[in-house]
Parts: structure tokens; sequence; C-alpha cells
């Protein structure tokens, strides 16, 4: 491929609802622009970007994948993500590395939540964005339905550049808004001129209204010549549309048929004219020799410095991290020094991927995006000269509350699954794994259960390993609430040495729950002697371990040891520590045992018309509602303490209450008695189980 210099280059994420045609997009954009001879199908499984053998299978994409496009002498990096929520690391990561974005709609379908959700990242990261309404070519398709619902969410700065015009269903024209001129398809990229039909004029007038005044806005003196009646050129109009968009302040809406190739090429052209190059962009970052801000800026005059914005790790291809230069020209045989890990990479090749497809380059120019194959480095790490040694700071990644526990279905397994999931994390970061010994069980996190349906067929595929998920443990405490005097003595006789060892003891609450236990002594008169105390404190150490209810540890327990009595021959350390154990066991199922469950604080961002449902939702899983706030336009904050417990299943629950736009967090709080009911489920389950 050849090399392109920062001012011809355009990195483009595509964003939207799952389903509404980005992959199908970006093999349009491809067979139209000479990339590839054919044209791929998602439901065949060949297209450019879905290459996972579980994208194939499932028939939408999971990871992010960059293809080069190229047009007009302009190389486009199209960033292809995945629209469903579960995968959306994979979608901040490749927003964190565009300039700009293209939010796409299903003109079928119309504005669903994956599409104010792409316009809530873009606003995030303030990236320049086009709309593209798909599917124009399926019966019942609206671009007015989707252009109305969009300028009733953000307002006048939707401008739609071209009006379908269809002819008995079928898409076979459009009209160029900024020419006022029709077009007629007749070939892939091809049109010849066609008058404008009139059933097209009432909607035209408006769209060409909207887009005058926004012209209009742009200097004082366009301003006075709208208001004298004056009409802008194209070229005038184009000019101040690039400024436009630059800054927000005109979002073009665009349209066409990836099926059909139909207006394809002028989404290339717009995306070439109007979307910034990435010298338009800031980018600064710290020099960690001097403390100061490097402000890179993509400028290829300054010291080569990268930021690796995403890592793939797979069995098949191997591991090439990501890259996106933010200053300098990087390179094929550059020694470029990590920050992170203070360690130097000598790049013996540089390559530009097309989906899964490595393809070698010489040298990479400030703002292109390629990839280094077999580095060191990880997903966030910032690469440069160790002459000016530099960091970026690091893309901020959604965190994961859904887990299940998961087994090895094959026995010795254990490394090969902690191995591959290594790998799995390497390239998804919204993946985590915890060792829970307390319940002896391992947890996979991920951001719903389709997200870990997803992880358990790539261990099975790729790596080769079987793991079972099943519902986690929760990790309750036991604890008592009344005071227990007990006796025990502890008597063995065996010949030779017997065992002897008793005390009496007082088990109450300590009214400390952080804490297992405290021991004290009140021993009168030397009936235990004194060397056999830390024996009888060994005992109430071990037996808050596993507490006598239902094995869970023990919390909160005053344990006093007043009296007993010894044998000069026969008592020994073991003796005692043994008396103890049992003496705790009988106190302890005297004093009114309960159970104590984890309580978290979750707080659930929603639109408003969903606080009723959720807050209902909420109270059904036995949680408090501490408080509501608004949180931006349209949206409410939820705050509540529920029982941790009833927090399992609660993303999926949640997606399907709010249609997917609801999100939630949580966080551990304290513990608290767990209802009758409940304790008495578990200790009998606990006791099956044992």
């Amino acid at each position: 491929m050849n090399v392109y210099t920062t001012d011809s280059i355009r990195n483009v994420v595509l964003l939207g609802h799952g389903g509404s045609g980005k992959t199908s997009l970006v093999e349009a954009m491809a067979y139209v622009s000479g990339l590839t001879g054919r044209l791929g199908k998602v439901t065949d499984g060949t297209t450019i970007s879905d290459y996972d053998k579980e994208e194939i299978k499932r028939k939408f994409s999971i990871n992010t994948s960059v293809v080069p496009i190229i047009w007009n002498d302009t190389k486009l990096n199209i960033l292809d993500t995945p629209g469903y929520f579960d995968f959306v690391g994979e979608v901040e990561e490749a927003v964190a590395a565009a300039d700009a974005a293209i939010i796409v709609v299903s003109g079928k379908a119309g504005v669903e939540v994956g599409t104010e959700k792409a316009w809530e990242l873009c606003e995030k990261y303030k990236l320049p964005r086009m709309f593209f309404v798909s599917e124009m070519d399926v019966d019942h398709a609206s671009f007015r339905a989707v252009v109305e619902k969009l300028t009733e969410l953000y307002g006048k700065k939707i401008a739609p550049f071209y009006q379908p015009i269809r002819e008995n269903e079928k898409f076979v024209g459009y009209v160029n808004v900024m020419k006022m001129a029709g077009r007629r398809f007749t070939g892939i990229g091809k049109r010849e001129e066609c008058e404008i039909p009139d059933y097209c004029r009432p909607n035209l007038d408006i769209y060409r209204e909207a887009m005058m005044d926004a012209v209009a806005e742009t200097s004082e003196e366009f301003m006075e010549r709208y208001f004298a009646g004056d009409e802008f050129s194209v070229g005038e109009i184009r000019a101040a549309m690039k400024t436009n968009v630059d800054d927000g302040s005109i979002i073009p809406v665009s349209m066409g048929s990836s099926v059909e190739l139909r207006n394809i090429h002028n989404l290339m052209n717009d995306m070439v004219e109007l979307l910034p190059s990435p010298d338009k962009k800031s980018c600064a970052g710290i020099n960690m020799k001097t403390n100061e801000i490097f402000q890179a800026d993509y400028n290829f005059a300054k010291s080569k410095s990268a930021y690796v914005f995403k890592t793939i790790a797979d069995p098949f291809i191997g591991k090439y991290s990501l890259i996106k230069v933010c200053s300098g020209v990087i390179k094929s045989d550059d020694v470029l020094y990590n920050a992170s890990t203070e360690s130097e990479e000598k790049l013996s090749k540089l390559y530009v991927m097309r989906g899964n497809k490595p393809e070698e380059i010489a040298e990479l120019h400030a703002g292109d995006i390629g990839a280094i194959g077999k580095a060191g480095c990880k997903t966030g790490d910032t690469l440069s000269t160790k002459a000016a040694p530099v960091m970026y700071g690091r893309t901020e990644i959604s965190k994961p509350y859904t887990y299940m526990a998961y087994r090895a279905k094959n026995k010795g397994d254990e490394d090969k699954i902690s191995q591959a999931l290594g790998k799995i994390m390497d390239e998804d970061l919204t993946v985590k794994t915890v060792n829970d010994s307390e319940n002896r069980q391992t947890l996979l996190y991920g951001m719903g259960d389709q997200h870990l349906s997803v992880i358990v067929s790539m261990l099975a595929e790729k790596y080769k390993v079987d793991v079972e998920l099943a519902k986690p443990k929760v990790a309750f405490r036991e604890t008592l609430r009344k005071k227990a005097d007990v006796e025990y003595k502890y008597k063995k006789q065996s010949g030779g040495h017997g065992q002897y060892g008793h005390v009496k003891m007082t088990f109450e609450p300590s009214g400390d729950l952080d804490t297992p236990y405290v021991f004290e002594q009140q021993v009168v008169g030397g009936a235990v002697p004194k060397n056999y105390f830390p024996a009888v404190e060994k005992g109430v150490q071990e037996s808050v371990l596993k507490g006598p209810l239902a094995g869970y540890p023990v919390v909160g327990v005053k344990a006093v040891l007043y009296d007993g009595s010894y044998h000069p021959v026969d008592s020994s350390e073991m003796a005692f520590k043994t008396a103890a154990v049992q003496a705790f066991k009988k106190g302890f199922m005297e004093a009114s045992p309960i159970l104590l469950e984890p309580i978290e604080t979750i707080t659930v961002l929603v639109p408003d018309k969903y606080t009723g449902d959720v807050m209902g939702d909420l109270n059904k899983r036995r949680g408090r509602v501490l408080g509501m706030n608004p949180s931006g336009p349209g949206k409410t904050e939820i705050v509540a303490d529920v029982p941790m417990m009833e927090i399992f299943g609660y993303s999926t629950d949640l997606r399907s209450m709010t249609g997917g736009s609801g999100t939630y967090s949580y966080e551990f709080a304290r513990y608290e008695q767990t209802p009758s009911d409940v304790q008495e489920k578990e200790v009998a389950a606990r006791a099956a189980e044992v």
C-alpha cells in the first residue's frame, strides 16, 4: 500500500445500533472503491471486517476492525464497530482513535437506542459526525421519518444533503440538496441528470432552507446576503459546510443502499471533503523526562510517538498491536521506547490491517493507523523515542459488572484456561477474572450475558478448552445476636498420656462486623494456666473461618474465657484448642446465630420514562431506593441499596425493561441480616451440598 501524508488521511468510526448496516456499508465502500472484486455479505460470513469465527457464526460484529479504503487519493481508515451493547469496550477503543464518525441508521428500523448511544459517545469525544440512512432499497424505508426524528432529538443542526427518489417502491435516484439537481442511478457509482419529481418538492424545500440557514450562520457577510435574497454558490456552500461539520454546528445526513451499492460514492466524496484530517485535531501527552506537556497534534515534524489503541491476540493470525501515530513518521526499522514498561521495542515490520489481513508498509505518517506485530506492548501503552519519552492518557473503558462462576469441564485444563483468558483479556479490556478463594470459585466478568457466552464459545473454538458457567455463590457471613455461656470438657484416655482440656466461655456480639472475633480471658486463680490461653484463642481463630450455621466465615463475635480446669500430666495445647473449638460450635448455635448478606449500592442511569419500572423492579429485588437525581437531558440516576444475591441477572432485566438504554454500576456497601426465609433456604442448600 502507498504511504499517505497526514492531510490525505481520514480516520472515521462507524457507529450505530446492532443490525443497522455498518458492516454492509464497509463492504459496499470496499467494492465501490475497487478494494475488493466481489461484494461480501454478513449472512454468508464473507465480509472483510467480520472475519472472526464467532462473528461469522452469530452474524454480527464482536470486534472493531480497521479497513483502509482509498478514494480520491485519500486514505479512509474505516473503523467498523460492534452495535451490540455487550461489546462497548471495542467501540470505546475505536472512538478514541477516530477523528470523525458516521452514525448509521436503518431506514426501516429508524432511530434506535444504539443511535442515541452513538451520539452520546460522539459528544463525549467531541467528534465531528454525519448520519448515513441505510437500507433505502427496502420496502417501507423512510428517509423523511428518520430526518424528522433526528431533528426532534438534536435540533436544527440536522441537515439532509440528499433526498431519495423512489418509484414503485424502488430506490432509483436522489436529489442533491446543495445543487438542487436530480440524479438517476445508471450503474455502480454512475448516475445521470433527471428532473426533480413534484412529490419531492415539499420536503426538498424544507431541507434546502435548513441548509441555507446553516450557511448564513457562518459569517455576517453571508447573513446579510441571505437576508438580501442572494443565492450562495455551490463552492461557498461546500466551504461553509466544512467549517460547520468541523465544529459540530451542522450534522449532514446522507442516505443510500449498501446492497444495491447506491449513493455510496457520494458518501465517500463527503467523507473526503467534509470530515477533518488528523492535522486539524489536537492531541497532547506528557514528556516523561521533562514533565512538560508534549503537544503532538499529529504533526509529522515532531518526534515520533504513537498510541496503542487496540490489541489483536489471535492464535491463528498472531498478536498485533494497532497503533495511531500521534506525531512524527514511524518507519519499519525503528526502535521505539515504551514509557509504561520502560522497555524498548524493535519494529521488524510495520503493517496496515485490512480486517484480519496484515499488509506490510514502509512507514506511517502522523495521524495514520497501522499495526506492529509480536510487540510486548499492551492496549493503552505509548510508544515514542527514548530521547523524548511521551505518555498519552489511556482510553476510558467501561467496567464490567455481569459475572458468572466458571470451572474447567476437563480436569487438568485449568492452566490452559487461564492462559487463554489472559490472551482474551489482552484483546478485550472489558473482560476480567477474579479468584474468590472464600467461596472456592473463580469468577468471569463481562459486559452482559451475551458477552460471557461469546467468551465461552471463543475458549472452545480458538483455544480448544471447555468451561462451564454456573450461578456464583454469594459471600455470606455468620454472626450471633445473643449471649451464650458454655462449658466444654475434652477428655481422652488411651493408655499412657491422655488428653485433657476444660474451658468455660461466653460468646456474644462484639458490635464490630469488620473483624471476625475479639478474644479476652478473665481466668482467676490459675484455673487455666496462662500458657494455654494462646491455644484457646487458636481454637476460636480456626472456628471463625467456617461457621457452624452454614460454613460461612464468622464476624462480630466476642469470646471470653473465664474459667476451666487442667490436668498436670494430660493437658496440652492441642487439648485446649480442641475444647475451644467445640465450645465455640455449641455456644454459637445457642446464641441465636444469623446469616449476614452483602449489600451493594447500585446506581442505575435510565431515561426518565423508565424510572417507574426500574424502581418497581428494584423493590422486587428487596432494594431500598436512597434517591433520584436528574442526570443530563431526559435522564435520571437512581441510587439504591440492593442485596448482592438479587443483582444476579440484572443486566438482562434492565436492558429488556429499558430497551437497552439503561446502564448500571454498583459497589459493596456493608453486611446486613438476611431475612429468615432466605436464611432457611441458604442453610438447607449448604447442608445438602455438604
